[in-house]
């Protein structure tokens, strides 16, 4: 008897976070896919229209692929230049610095900022034609084009944005350089090995797990990146669907043109993109994710 009274505890220990799960994200996944079958304008009940959300987005919507491959160029260049510039800041506060933990608070703000709608305009005005990165090309000779208005450099302020919110990878990077041992620095040093043989055969290979895990979760949340692109091009997407990530087309039909209907379509398409990005790295996992115990 007592052994179900433990288990009716446990049940009613779980039921207030299995019900905010139903509500909050079960119901409205269903409710999404059932949406992306019908054409929905928020205003008049959803009428039921089959596969044509799906056969006018490979078909006949000329900007949606404009939308793919803006948001791959994005993601391809921000998500390396993150990780690398958050890996040698970590390498760098890894030296046993003195105030590190004042440091590592100072890196920290830009992720806890750069996602904000404040900080989207204040880029805004940095890298606009006036802005002060081009008023400190002025001081050594280089006129700097309209950054923002220029279709051919409008999604680089949107990638340096991105990179600049390198606080979080970076805090995991120095918690996985700190569980390196020291030893194997120090017998490599006794072999004469250079900083750049201690760092391809005893950080890379050490430090492969945690490469991964900021891989996936950076990779992820690039391809769902939408406060940046809708501040930086006022909701447009431009100049010319420049800075049109796949997220702002999203809101774009769904909330302007009030076609909610594709919009729930082109979300189902973007779940399946991020699936088969994080399914291939898991794949690949095997071959240069190297743990501990040996296991690959």
């Amino acid at each position: 008897m007592q052994k179900y009274k433990t288990y009716a505890a446990g049940y009613l220990f779980l039921l207030p976070w299995l019900i905010g799960f139903i509500l909050l994200y079960l119901s409205p996944i269903i409710a999404s896919l059932y949406l992306s079958f019908t054409k929905y304008d928020l205003l008049t009940a959803p009428k039921w229209i089959g596969f044509e959300n799906y056969k006018t987005m490979f078909t006949d919507d000329y900007r949606l692929g404009d939308s793919i491959k803006v948001t791959f160029q994005y993601v391809l260049l921000s998500v390396p230049f993150r990780l690398a510039f958050a890996l040698g800041l970590a390498m760098l506060l890894n030296q046993g610095m003195k105030l590190l933990g004042l440091y590592r608070t100072i890196y920290y703000i830009p992720s806890l900022l750069g996602g904000s709608v404040a900080i989207s305009v204040l880029w805004k005005q940095v890298f606009d034609k006036e802005g002060i990165f081009n008023q400190g090309l002025s001081f050594i000779g280089i006129e700097g084009p309209n950054w923002i208005a220029d279709p051919k450099y409008a999604i680089y302020s949107l990638i340096g944005l991105s990179v600049w919110q390198f606080g979080s990878v970076m805090i995991i990077f120095l918690a996985g350089l700190k569980q390196i041992p020291q030893e194997l620095y120090e017998a490599a040093t006794v072999d004469g090995a250079s900083i750049f043989r201690k760092f391809s055969k005893i950080t890379m290979p050490l430090l492969t797990p945690v490469i991964f895990f900021n891989l996936t979760i950076t990779l992820i949340q690039s391809f769902q990146t939408f406060t940046k692109a809708f501040i930086i091009s006022n909701g447009s997407g431009g100049p010319i669907n420049s800075t049109l990530l796949y997220s702002l087309y999203l809101y774009i039909k769904g909330f302007t043109f009030l076609d909610m209907g594709y919009a729930s379509a082109m979300a189902w398409l973007l779940l399946v993109i991020i699936a088969a990005f994080t399914g291939l790295l898991f794949l690949t996992s095997r071959y240069w994710v190297y743990y501990s115990d040996g296991r690959n």
